[in-house]
Order: structure tokens, then C-alpha cells, then sequence
């Protein structure tokens, strides 16, 4: 029996220099890990143990112990895109949201969050605009990333 190769390290997307040999397709909630068995898109297996959890990022590399690379793909979420007419709008909507503790993904013009018919209700009721989407899901890191929960 052969012994997995090893994901001690993850390199950002920015530090990487070269191609990866295969990739990891998976959403945000399976992307925040420390220790797992993952198997990539084209079938290998490997195990994933780093030094504390952490949410592996869009275009991030796993270098193995055998000295392949795996590249981490976001895979597209339903979500919540909001918006609002302004930007000091959009600003109060984002502190409702950080102020429910929920995983948001911060953009200039808009925010992504999981979707959730309360918080989209709650959103509008506050004159926001809230439209689903399916999209790739990088939440902001924070104090409450891996406490963020659902209202279903």
C-alpha cells in the first residue's frame, strides 16, 4: 500500500510561479480546512495537514510531498449579490450583515453572501437590492468566519 503525498503548505495564487499538475474543485465551506483526505478533479489522493485551519483560496496551490502542485478552484455557490444606490448605502447594508455575524464577500460595488431568504428579506426591508446568483463564494477572513450560520 502506497502512502499519500502531503499538503503541508498552501502558496497564494500571486507567489506561485510555474503550473499547477491538477486541481481541487470545492465550495467555500469545504475550502476552510486543516486535516482532511481530498481527492483533486483528476482523481488523486492526497491528505491535506496544516498547522491550524485556514480557508484555502481561489487560485491558491497545495505543493505535495511528491512535488506535484494541486490548485484550489472555487467552485460557484448560490448567493446573494447586494447592492444599493449608494456606496454609503451599500456601507450600512454591509454592517447589518457583519453586525449577524455572516461570511460576506466584500466587493466595491456589491456583496456576495450565502443565500438566505431572512437575511434577503431583511436586506430589502432595509432598501436594498438582492438578486441570486451563482457564483464562485471568498468570504472576508474575520473573527467570525467559522462561526458564520444559516437562517433556514
Amino acid at each position: 500500500m502506497s502512502k499519500q503525498p502531503v499538503a503541508i503548505q498552501v502558496v497564494t495564487a500571486s507567489d506561485f510561479r510555474g503550473d499547477a499538475d491538477d486541481t481541487i474543485t470545492l465550495d467555500e465551506t469545504e475550502r476552510h480546512r486543516r486535516r482532511i483526505l481530498m481527492t483533486t478533479d483528476g482523481g488523486k489522493t492526497f491528505l491535506l495537514d496544516l498547522p491550524k485551519a485556514q480557508l484555502l483560496a481561489d487560485g491558491d496551490v497545495l505543493p505535495l510531498s511528491d512535488g506535484s502542485h494541486v490548485e484550489v478552484k472555487a467552485k460557484a455557490e448560490r448567493l446573494l449579490k447586494v447592492t444599493a444606490d449608494s456606496s454609503e448605502h451599500l456601507l450600512k447594508l454591509a454592517w447589518q450583515i457583519g453586525n449577524r455575524h455572516l461570511a460576506a464577500q466584500i466587493n466595491s460595488d456589491h456583496i456576495l453572501i450565502r443565500s438566505d431568504h431572512v437575511i434577503s428579506k431583511m436586506l430589502i426591508g432595509l432598501g436594498g437590492r438582492v438578486e441570486e446568483v451563482e457564483a464562485p463564494f471568498n468570504p472576508e477572513g474575520g473573527a467570525y468566519h467559522a462561526h458564520s450560520h444559516h437562517h433556514d
